[in-house]
């Protein structure tokens, strides 16, 4: 089992980031069933004031660079990435053209 951490920025307003968490109490089904089609078998997204860390398991096959464009040709999951992206920003470090940005582990339990 491969896990993964990457983290991104809600924009600086709370009615915004409320706004977020309530979309994420009712995630569409569609969006939860094409992710687990390509392999993800947990996924937590955590808020610390307006940062995101999002968690994720998939099996040790899984690439992220192969498998997620995949989720990302259904209609839906682009639907909810561009809803998604309406309350985001990248954070200050991320790299080029990085929406997402990847965590690297230092630690396990």
């Amino acid at each position: 089992m491969k896990s993964f951490a990457m983290t991104i920025n809600l924009k600086n307003d709370a009615a915004v980031i409320e706004q977020y968490k309530e979309h994420h109490r009712n995630v569409w089904p569609e969006v939860l069933d094409g992710l687990k089609s390509i392999g993800i078998s947990k996924m937590k997204i955590f808020l610390h004031g307006r940062n995101l860390l999002m968690y994720l398991e998939a099996p040790d096959d899984f690439d992220l660079e192969r498998d997620f464009p995949r989720y990302m040709e259904s209609p839906r999951a682009l639907a909810w990435d561009r809803l998604m992206r309406q309350f985001q920003e990248p954070v200050a470090r991320a790299g080029e053209g990085e929406w997402w940005s990847g965590m690297e582990q230092v630690f396990e339990l």
